[in-house]
């Protein structure tokens, strides 16, 4: 009887004790082409925006002084209170009629799940954009080209 109880806690120790992670990823990659505009480069901050319209991740920074980055204020009233990790940080901000190609990875679970893509930029003494580019991540919106409205001329999404 005490063999089989210890086979019957093994067997679920066994079944439920070990935590699979279930979650996928993919990559994509994201091209910024940025306007003509005259002045610094710009700070690009990609984040993921929940369905209640709330930062849940940021996934990209383009800008590696972090003494700049309370000049992106919506995102830096999230980030700055209690600084997260982020997968990608470059060292380079992106001047006027520059481009950048980065690789951002995009949790499966939020496509099609209400989730956004947001862009938000800063060029200092010139001006802020909180949604430069926003769109909704879905399966069909993660191969497009979506057009800036500030600093950003258009950023382009290919699966990788």
């Amino acid at each position: 009887m005490k063999r089989n109880t210890i086979l019957a806690l093994l067997a679920i120790t066994l079944i439920f004790g070990f935590k699979s992670d279930t979650t996928e990823s993919k990559s994509f990659k994201c091209m910024i082409q940025m306007t003509n505009y005259q002045g610094e480069g710009a700070y690009v901050v990609i984040s993921l925006i929940n369905p209640e319209g709330d930062y849940e991740r940021t996934l990209y920074i383009l800008g590696d002084d972090s003494e700049w980055y309370h000049s992106i204020p919506e995102w830096w009233d999230y980030f700055g209170k209690e600084p997260r990790n982020v997968d990608g940080i470059t060292g380079a901000t992106l001047a006027g009629g520059e481009r950048s190609i980065s690789i951002i990875e995009i949790d499966e679970s939020v496509l099609n799940a209400g989730y956004k893509l947001r862009f938000e930029t800063a060029v200092e003494e010139v001006g802020y954009h909180t949604s430069d580019v926003e769109f909704p991540l879905t399966t069909e919106n993660v191969s497009g080209k979506y057009e800036g409205t500030g600093f950003i001329r258009y950023v382009r999404m290919i699966p990788n």
